[in-house]
């Protein structure tokens, strides 16, 4: 499911707002999709999480777990909408207290995140939060914390898809929700 694919009319000034920048973080033609031009533009920022917010209300989801680190950025301010609570998905070592760990790969590397143990409770109704999927390694790793645990995950919800990578094929069936397409 895609917003773009609805036609939703305030998706052309959500994409218009993000830059893109070619060789970052490496140059081995990486072509980084820049939020942060986004979030400069507070109409386009608000459309964001409307979008997301009008998508799951009502959909009777307990926690959103928002992927470190621009998936805290949307995350909160969707938990907050849809009165769920907000749960951080840390890089090592960020987090106090005992956690429970998932490595995995990314488009050039290997990453692991972090999640407080008792967070997230058994039945709890999930919604994964990241501002891009690429190659899924993120979105996947973030899936298998929150069901570790005993969360049903619900749907996964990305700012941007780079759909030439076929993260979406590694969800495993796992819906996912985009609001931009990006080749």
């Amino acid at each position: 499911m895609s917003a773009y694919r609805d036609k939703d009319p305030r998706i052309h000034g959500i994409q218009s707002r993000i830059r893109v920048v070619p060789n970052f973080p490496k140059s081995a033609g990486i072509m980084f999709q820049d939020i942060t031009t986004l979030l400069l533009d507070p109409k386009a920022f608000k459309d964001t999480v409307d979008l997301f917010v009008e998508r799951y209300r009502g959909k009777n989801i307990s926690v959103v777990a928002g992927i470190e680190a621009r998936g805290f950025i949307f995350g909160p301010a969707i938990a907050l909408e849809i009165g769920a609570k907000f749960v951080p998905l840390r890089k090592p070592k960020k987090l106090p207290g005992k956690v429970i760990s998932e490595e995995y790969e990314l488009e050039y590397g290997r990453d692991c995140l972090e999640m407080h143990l008792g967070a997230v409770e058994p039945g709890d109704r999930a919604l994964v939060v990241d501002d891009l999927i690429a190659t899924g390694g993120t979105l996947c790793a973030a899936m298998k914390l929150l069901e570790r645990v005993g969360a049903d995950v619900v749907e996964c919800a990305c700012v941007i898809e780079l759909p030439d990578l076929k993260g979406r094929e590694q969800l495993n069936g796992k819906p996912l929700y985009v609001l931009v397409e990006s080749h």
